[in-house]
């Protein structure tokens, strides 16, 4: 029976609504979710500008509540996180472990189909009558979300609060597996963090499960810069936003790595004129990773690559969902990872507009709306 559903629409045009959509029952390969908690990222605001009518939201956690016949590895009433990631595992890519890239169901890959295109359940959520997308093919801003079943990975740890597993769903995911899964950083090893949001804090706590020697964080923003220090930066840079490319802060990244550079360096600002400071911040074959994700045409100095120096451009940090989000829960039961502590504060869904607002202000490591 289709659920009335209060959901946060973006309209197209630049804005968003909160209205009711109309989620009906899973198909074989699907999943009914209440959602009881959302995280909230840049990329749901930038979704205002996709130019089309979308359920907003990618970050999320819930309980089942309709499961299709074919979907073996959740039950009615199970406690989940959501994927949006959601590996076919047959294709090309998903046979070389790569499923955060998978060619059939990716919602950004290109050439990629993705969940709604292609799909025969096409119907499964409606707005005014007609079918609406969900972003990133799960859109969690949503009192329930019909979703793939590889969009759920079971949470079998009681002690976290939904608030804290939901931003899992990415941003944690991102930072931690760019760090864990992608850059593989090595023991007693040097790193920096550019950009010390939510993303740049779970980078922080995955170099210190690491055990990363030197660990240093660089904002524009010194309270980030405070609150980097609590999730295990060593050391911290506070950026003038007149320092061009973060040449100046790459000077001071060296004479804390004994002249040489760090062996590695995470941006993980989003902003297309630092998509090239990473490898000014690295030693000769040290390793810079673009973890935000820049989407734009940007100049290079190639003399920066000199020598030997590595550039990767990962994707949601090479992520397995029901590899890697088991991982990250069990370094959060013991006390490794903080997830709690990253949530600045949390809102009602009629309080989107504030939450936006507290984000793309800094004020905000994460936030999460809360059903």
């Amino acid at each position: 029976m289709p659920i009335t559903s209060k959901s946060a629409i973006a309209t197209g045009d630049g804005s968003f609504i909160i209205d009711h959509v109309m989620v009906f029952d899973p198909g074989p390969d699907e999943v009914v979710l209440q959602i009881k908690a959302a995280g909230l990222c840049h990329t749901d605001y930038d979704s205002l500008s996709w130019g089309k009518p979308i359920v907003m939201g990618h970050e999320g956690a819930g309980i089942v509540t309709a499961i299709g016949s074919e979907v073996l590895h959740v039950a009615l009433g199970d406690s989940v996180i959501l994927n949006w990631a959601t590996p076919c595992r047959t294709c090309f890519q998903c046979q070389l472990g790569n499923e955060h890239i998978c060619e059939n169901n990716s919602p950004v890959v290109a050439g990629g189909n993705g969940y709604t295109e292609g799909h025969a359940h096409l119907n499964g959520t409606q707005y005014n009558g007609k079918s609406i997308e969900r972003s990133f093919n799960i859109g969690t801003l949503s009192e329930y979300t019909l979703v793939k079943a590889s969009a759920v990975v079971k949470n079998p740890l009681g002690t976290i609060s939904f608030a804290a597993a939901s931003i899992i769903s990415c941003g944690v995911m991102t930072g931690y597996g760019s760090v864990v899964n992608v850059a593989k950083v090595s023991a007693g090893s040097s790193v920096v963090v550019l950009g010390t949001g939510g993303v740049g804090l779970s980078v922080v706590q995955g170099a210190k499960i690491c055990k990363a020697a030197k660990i240093i964080a660089i904002d524009i923003n010194e309270k980030r810069l405070e609150m980097a220090k609590q999730f295990g930066a060593t050391h911290t840079i506070l950026a003038d936003e007149a320092d061009k490319g973060l040449l100046l802060a790459a000077q001071k990244v060296k004479k804390l790595t004994d002249g040489r550079g760090a062996d590695y360096a995470f941006e993980c600002t989003a902003v297309p004129e630092l998509g090239a400071a990473p490898l000014a911040m690295i030693r000769n074959a040290g390793t810079a990773v673009q973890v935000s994700g820049i989407e734009k045409v940007i100049p290079f100095d190639m003399n920066l690559f000199e020598w030997d120096k590595i550039y990767i451009n990962p994707l949601y940090g090479g992520c397995r969902p029901q590899q890697d989000f088991p991982k990250i829960l069990e370094h959060y039961a013991t006390g490794e990872l903080q997830l709690e502590e990253m949530i600045t504060q949390t809102y009602s869904l009629e309080e989107l507009p504030l939450a936006f607002e507290a984000m793309l202000s800094g004020e905000n490591a994460k936030g999460v709306i809360l059903f």
